[in-house]
């Protein structure tokens, strides 16, 4: 039994999603490279990038915040591609 669950069988997870907008993420090459960038984060624990759109979906363990916020910001930069911030809605 994991950490999360009960010994009841009932698990609890405060995993999040939040949305941001990465500019030019144009292939799948692209979308690999801002994966993998995002990925390397703790906490994170997946990530999904569309191409066209470069909306970019990331689950973590824990609600995000401002510092989450700049180091996702900081690993896209560093893989080359431009951070524009959290998607409202």
């Amino acid at each position: 039994m994991s950490d999360c669950c009960t010994p009841d069988g009932s698990c609890h997870t405060s995993e999040s999603k939040t949305v941001y907008q990465v500019n030019g993420v144009g292939s799948a090459h692209c979308q690999g490279i801002v994966t993998k960038a995002v990925e390397a984060l703790d906490d994170v624990k997946a990530v999904e990038v569309e191409i066209g759109t470069g909306l970019v979906t990331v689950t973590t363990s824990a609600k995000p915040d401002e510092a989450l916020d700049k180091l996702i910001a900081k690993a896209v930069d560093e893989a080359g591609y431009d951070f524009a911030g959290r998607v409202d809605g």
